[in-house]
């Protein structure tokens, strides 16, 4: 640690820059020997000289396996300094950016540091702008994609839209290594969702994605959620698989050893045979997973395509609620056509009482004028008699005053032919103008009745095609509402179809689950009768042992025997050879004492020498 002390001392030098203390009090606080080190340079006020020296000091670290760089008001070209220097860096495995509100060239420096650096684990993003500008997010999604060791990504907060998150499916589809996705509280929508789950039908790897706070139907929240289930399971699965598979690897290994050890023929064959029968064990286990991942392949296949026949059935019935809400607008429309005819036959029955009332108005008005006729004719007829009378009047007055009203009478009879004429010429003039006031009253009513008829026909026309649309469009309400019923029982069948496909699938994946518990029974009860027999095995080679040790005891015992006998038996050799020389050195000596004794003797004399 001193040593990267006096690196940053040293780089600070060289810059011409002042070492900031709030970072050697972290590099000091952090110890030699401690598990996982972490420079912890949070809530930090970094320069962009003091990243650049910290880019060339983390360049060649092997100390630090985390970085927190959160809320440090880094600006974009010190992110891409500091983040040039992890690039070649092999120990950081969490690196924690958030609330530094990183844009277009900090998403780019992202995307270089995940396509180059190959031990980063854990990125935090939280809080950042990195969704802003398309063309940096594209590269970070670039540098996502090429990277094959990243497990966590965190971009809450980052202003993601639906094109972001296109192109985050296109990385995510793939990249195989991603386990935990966090996009909660940007601006995804519904394309961005549906985009997300086409990626995770590829991706195999995600066992956690968060999407909370997007404006994504909850329909597309919970296939999610069910992709996302699904991986963590096989995930599990894979996992399970691998380590019996470590297990049973190491236990064939382990006899395998045991095999190369034992010397006995009949240890050896028990172990050969133990050894095929695991081999067998394996291979029948192999044979299994097999089976289970073509189910589970199956099963994959099988929930796809429902999904896409609950997607189709979605989109029926959306196009049928649609047909249904145009189907209510054309109600609407043919019921105000309805109030409207309605309207127009109250029009033409008021327009009808208004011709009816005109006529009778007409009749009065002409028989006021016939009375009024007969009035001035009577008036007329009576002026006629008053004249009369009074020439008659005169005529006897002019026979008493003949002499003296001679000239009077002349001038009343002038006066009363010209009074006549005027009052025959008056009443001329009141018949001309009385004819004419009614001939154009009558023209202007008749012109009028005219006009009301012409409409009353128009409307009676109107009123008979609007009655006969309403017929049409209530046949084809009826006709659509017997569509629409019959549409309902259909979608009510799919649906109950889709819920029986559904409970067969989840009793065939009980039913799987219920074989692979009874094939892991099977095989814990198979590993129970392993452990038995490597017991017994162990018991017979305790026994083996003590038994070749006694023998070998008691070999020993029979070789000390056997060369003690051998001992003796050689003594005893010896010592038969001894008295063998003795006896024939005894016969010699007797043989020579005889000889002499018979030469001695006189007998000795008689006998011939030979």
């Amino acid at each position: 640690m001193d040593d990267l002390k006096r690196g940053y001392l040293r780089l600070c030098k060289e810059s011409n820059i002042e070492p900031q203390e709030s970072v050697l009090n972290q590099m000091h606080n952090v110890r030699d020997g401690s598990p996982m080190p972490r420079l912890d340079l949070a809530t930090q006020s970094l320069s962009v000289d003091t990243c650049a020296v910290l880019g060339k000091v983390l360049l060649n670290d092997g100390v630090f396996t985390e970085i927190m760089l959160c809320d440090c008001m880094l600006n974009e070209e010190g992110a891409k300094l500091l983040l040039r220097g992890l690039c070649s860096n092999s120990t950081v495995k969490t690196l924690d950016i958030k609330g530094n509100n990183l844009r277009a060239a900090g998403a780019e420096a992202l995307g270089k540091l995940l396509r180059h650096n190959k031990s980063l684990k854990s990125l935090i993003l939280e809080w950042n702008a990195l969704g802003m500008w398309e063309e940096g997010f594209s590269i970070f999604c670039e540098g996502v994609r090429a990277n094959k060791v990243l497990q966590r990504l965190d971009l809450r907060n980052n202003q993601i839209n639906h094109q972001g998150a296109g192109e985050l499916a296109l990385a995510l589809k793939n990249n195989d290594t991603l386990e935990e996705l966090d996009l909660r509280w940007n601006n995804i929508g519904l394309l961005g969702g549906r985009a997300l789950l086409s990626a995770l039908q590829q991706n195999k790897s995600l066992v956690r994605l968060e999407l909370a706070g997007n404006n994504i139907p909850s329909d597309i929240l919970k296939a999610v959620d069910q992709a996302v289930d699904h991986n963590s399971d096989r995930q599990a699965t894979l996992k399970e698989n691998r380590c019996r598979t470590k297990i049973l690897s190491n236990e064939v290994h382990f006899l395998k050893t045991e095999k190369n050890k034992q010397s006995l023929p009949f240890s050896f064959r028990t172990s050969a045979m133990r050894v095929g029968q695991l081999q067998e064990a394996l291979n029948e286990r192999t044979s299994i997973v097999n089976s289970l991942r073509a189910k589970v392949q199956m099963t994959e296949a099988a929930l796809t395509l429902s999904e896409q026949k609950s997607n189709d059935l979605k989109e029926f019935l959306n196009k049928m609620k649609a047909e249904k809400f145009e189907l209510k607008e054309r109600h609407t429309k043919d019921l105000k056509k309805e109030q409207e005819v309605d309207e127009l036959e109250r029009k033409c029955k008021v327009q009808q009482d208004q011709i009816f009332e005109l006529k009778q108005e007409m009749t009065i008005v002409t028989a006021e004028l016939k009375m009024r006729i007969a009035q001035t004719e009577d008036l007329i007829r009576c002026y006629i008699k008053c004249k009369d009378y009074y020439y008659y009047y005169c005529k006897c007055i002019c026979g008493h005053l003949h002499l003296f009203l001679c000239q009077e009478l002349s001038r009343v009879k002038s006066v009363s032919i010209t009074e006549r004429a005027k009052a025959e010429e008056e009443l001329m003039k009141v018949r001309s103008q009385v004819r004419l006031e009614e001939q154009q009253r009558l023209s202007h009513l008749e012109e009028k009745l005219r006009l009301l008829t012409q409409s009353r026909d128009e409307s009676q026309n109107h009123c008979t095609q609007q009655k006969q649309t309403i017929s049409e469009l209530q046949a084809k309400n009826n006709k659509l509402t017997f569509e629409v019923e019959g549409l309902k029982h259909r979608i009510d069948e799919l649906f109950q179809e889709m819920s029986g496909k559904d409970q067969e699938k989840v009793t065939e994946v009980n039913k799987v689950r219920v074989e692979l518990q009874e094939q892991i029974g099977h095989l814990q009860a198979e590993r129970a009768t392993q452990e038995g027999f490597k017991e017994k095995i162990s018991t017979l080679e305790r026994q083996l042992k003590a038994q070749s040790n006694s023998h070998r005891d008691a070999l020993l015992d029979k070789e000390s025997e056997l060369a003690s006998l051998l001992e003796k038996i050689r003594l005893k050799d010896s010592e038969i050879v001894r008295m063998r020389e003795d006896e024939a050195q005894r016969a010699s000596f007797l043989q020579n004492a005889i000889l002499s004794y018979v030469q001695g003797s006189p007998l000795g004399l008689l006998t011939p020498k030979k």
